[in-house]
């Protein structure tokens, strides 16, 4: 799994001394929730750039560098539709699968290649969107990957046309980041249409990973110019809870001038609840970026 071990042997040792020494330094810097927006970024995006680096490696140069030695679409829906498709559980399944049982929505915020992006063109203040018609849309495009995923299966829609439509779906993920979310500064993509961000919104529950809205909050507002997952507005501040799309990034606790936005898990005090929380994500962060991918 190592990536280092397929080329060098007992290379993989040296992988994890360097893989250690990197989250050692993303744990250090990120304790200051000041600078938790800039390094979560910068830390998504090196795994994404590695991501589809090896990707290019593995279809140009050998296919060592990918994982099972086949080529997989490198699309958040195949995670779901891959799966239907298949009948068969793909290692990318459980590795998303995983983080949910460990860190919850932390996929959405640290791990996907995708969200990477949407996350880094949507930065700045956008307009808050009705989270209702968040939910209504993005739960009719869950339903309907899986229901076009089980129709290719039972009707045998050959491999080629199967791929050619996902394809499709990752190209239309591509535009949407571009031409929206950049423009909303809010990530259109990951919010309204990725179905696996859907699955993470609904399944997170089973974390018992929390953030929640202490007393203290005077209801500035200040915290929903740098939520990009539309997870805090009025009604949210007012029910001293942020939303379902919410990801536990932590990018909204240095703006509170109360300090009134914390993590909770079980009866740890809050901070002891966050640094838990960054110690599980950044653990996950570098070891995804270890294994050989795709």
């Amino acid at each position: 799994m190592l990536m280092l071990d397929r080329f060098f042997p007992g290379g993989g040792w040296i992988q994890i001394f360097i893989v250690a020494l990197y989250g050692g330094l993303v744990a250090f810097k990120m304790q200051d929730p000041e600078k938790v927006p800039f390094w979560r970024i910068f830390t998504w995006m090196v795994f994404s750039v590695v991501f589809f680096t090896q990707l290019l490696l593995g279809i140009l140069v050998s296919e060592t560098f990918l994982l099972t030695g086949k080529l997989h679409l490198p699309i958040p829906m195949m995670i779901i539709g891959g799966l239907v498709y298949r009948g068969q559980l793909s290692i990318m399944t459980l590795l998303f699968l995983s983080t949910i049982v460990l860190t919850g929505p932390a996929w959405c915020s640290h791990l996907c290649y995708f969200g990477a992006i949407d996350g880094l063109v949507s930065r700045g203040k956008g307009k808050i969107t009705p989270l209702k018609r968040v939910l209504h849309f993005k739960g009719a495009i869950l339903f309907l990957v899986i229901l076009a995923s089980i129709i290719f299966r039972f009707v045998n829609i050959p491999v080629l046309t199967a791929t050619i439509s996902a394809s499709g779906f990752g190209i239309g993920g591509v535009i949407i980041i571009i031409l929206l979310s950049s423009r909303k500064k809010q990530m259109i993509h990951c919010i309204y249409y990725c179905p696996v961000g859907t699955l993470v919104n609904y399944f997170r529950f089973v974390n018992p990973f929390r953030m929640y809205i202490d007393s203290s909050c005077t209801s500035c507002m200040r915290c929903t110019a740098v939520c990009c997952y539309n997870a805090l507005n009025a009604i949210n501040i007012q029910q001293r809870k942020p939303g379902i799309t919410c990801t536990l990034c932590g990018d909204c606790l240095h703006i509170c001038p109360e300090q009134s936005i914390k993590y909770r898990f079980f009866k740890l005090s809050p901070e002891v609840s966050r640094r838990l929380y960054l110690f599980l994500t950044i653990s996950l962060h570098a070891v995804f970026l270890a294994l050989g991918r795709i």
